[in-house]
């Protein structure tokens, strides 16, 4: 399986890693079967976070024995020194591991203070020089906060969203990376699921030499799936080509990309998949979002209070509860023309 070097860390990573936040929500066993199976098929790469609740457990039970054979990245979203040194203590207990390959700061509003003594960066080098911690790198949903971060010098790596809809600027971010010898770890190949062709995504990818995209796996035919196009090296197609101009034309402008960070929301609407809804059900089996349950769920957005707490906390800029408000009102019209 082809390896890419991340950067200046000189980690040699598959081109094709292991996105580990969707097993969280299968069984212990599941995991670490569907974890080994990848590591036997050749993936060597393995992305989570501290706050992805038992991922780190899961991968350090799949991983007894091989450690050594794998990289691990992990994230702290901790503010302080306190905190992340927490954070990097639990990870390691959780992962049945003495070293971190790749700690990141899990995208900060705003750029750690390298020279703060209390900050999280503290924390980080301290653990770097003990051996904990052997890189050191960042994460981030915002294009500013992530050209601070190239252009710093104090990050060995930038995780960012990524993705065949990705604009100049973002085609920007990874050429900068590039020149600054800094790893690109490419989250959102899927775009939070709105993209359905893995082949356009996959082979979209690999027009980026330095770009290491993790796919974000939690079934067996979700593998399947990355192991078949890594074998036969999908390369960009004219067909392919168009599927991507046509998802470009058709989602181009203010579109939810799942991220996630609007929540907690306290109407308890679900706005990352409310948000999304009619490119879902234009996208994929539309039948189990008219269920009773989804009806329910979508009207919850007639609850919004009006707060703007979502609004300003998306990192994209979106008009949040405006863009629900159309979504509610095109699943309405979905709904009645299906119940007709």
């Amino acid at each position: 399986m082809k390896k890419i070097r991340l950067g200046r860390t000189e980690l040699m990573v598959t081109k094709t890693a292991f996105g580990a936040l969707p097993i969280q929500r299968i069984s212990k066993e599941d995991a670490v079967r569907l974890v080994r199976r990848a590591y036997d098929a050749g993936i060597n790469y393995f992305d989570t976070a501290n706050s992805y609740t038992d991922s780190e457990e899961k991968l350090g039970l799949a991983f007894e024995g091989i450690r050594q054979n794998v990289v691990i990245s992990t994230k702290s979203g901790g503010a302080d020194r306190k905190t992340v040194q927490a954070h990097i203590e639990n990870s390691l207990r959780m992962l049945k591991t003495d070293y971190i390959d790749l700690l990141q700061f899990h995208n900060p509003a705003k750029m750690p203070d390298i020279n703060d003594p209390e900050g999280p960066f503290a924390a980080a080098l301290e653990m770097k020089k003990k051996g904990y911690v052997r890189h050191i790198g960042i994460t981030n949903h915002r294009l500013n906060v992530a050209k601070e971060a190239i252009a710093s010098g104090n990050f060995e790596t930038l995780q960012f969203p990524f993705c065949y809809l990705a604009t100049e600027k973002d085609i920007e971010l990874v050429e900068a990376c590039k020149a600054a010898d800094m790893g690109f770890i490419a989250m959102k190949g899927l775009s939070g699921g709105i993209l359905n062709n893995a082949a356009a995504c996959y082979a979209f990818m690999q027009k980026y030499e330095n770009v290491a995209p993790i796919w974000g796996i939690q079934r067996e035919e979700e593998l399947d799936q990355w192991l078949e196009l890594t074998e036969k090296n999908a390369a960009m197609t004219p067909e392919l080509q168009a599927v991507i101009d046509a998802d470009r034309k058709e989602l181009s402008g203010a579109f939810c990309r799942g991220c996630g960070y609007c929540l907690p929301c306290a109407a308890e609407i679900d706005i990352p998949m409310a948000a999304r809804m009619i490119p879902l059900m234009n996208r994929s089996p539309y039948q189990p979002y008219l269920s009773d349950e989804w009806h329910a769920k979508m009207h919850r957005i007639e609850n919004c209070i009006h707060c703007n707490a979502c609004k300003s906390r998306c990192p994209y800029g979106l008009d949040t509860p405006a863009l629900l408000a159309e979504m509610l009102k095109g699943y309405d019209a979905f709904y009645a023309a299906h119940h007709s």
